[in-house]
């Protein structure tokens, strides 16, 4: 098992990061390796809803993942396939200063044939995360269109 963390800070409230994180269809704007991510199960989006991802890196190909945790607006997590690994992945947000402390938790679970390899490629696994989450902060902290800070010089 190969776990890590990451946290940033977000410029916003935490009900809005979490309604931004557990709404799944947005993971391919702030994730380079997702071109696309589809609810598969009826009913609203709470604990048992599974979803269907097309990843293009390291390879292209498809995932499943289940939300196994769902508590608004303080804790979310998934469960399932994630490239070559089974992984349990979780958002715990806290209200900070000004914003949104998120740590994200990750727990890659390596096939056993990767063994060795596996375990090196979790610090490059830790800093695409950690890129990833910079890109989210980024949205997150974006003003919204037509907002008069969004306006400003135009």
């Amino acid at each position: 098992m190969n776990t890590f963390e990451n946290t940033v800070t977000i410029r916003r409230a935490p009900r809005e990061v979490f309604a931004f994180l557990a709404d799944f269809q947005n993971l391919p704007k702030w994730n380079y390796a997702i071109e696309q991510t589809v609810k598969v199960s009826p009913g609203p989006v709470g604990v048992g809803a599974t979803y269907r991802q097309t990843r293009s890196l390291p390879r292209r190909g498809e995932e499943d993942f289940e939300v196994t945790v769902f508590d608004p607006p303080r804790r979310l997590a998934i469960y399932g396939q994630i490239g070559p690994f089974r992984a349990r992945i979780s958002y715990l947000l806290e209200a900070a200063d000004g914003g949104t402390r998120l740590t994200n938790s990750v727990e890659l679970e390596p096939p056993t044939a990767l063994g060795l390899p596996a375990r090196l490629a979790a610090p490059r696994i830790k800093a695409a995360v950690a890129r990833n989450l910079g890109k989210l902060k980024l949205i997150m902290e974006e003003p919204a269109t037509g907002d008069s800070a969004g306006l400003a010089g135009a």
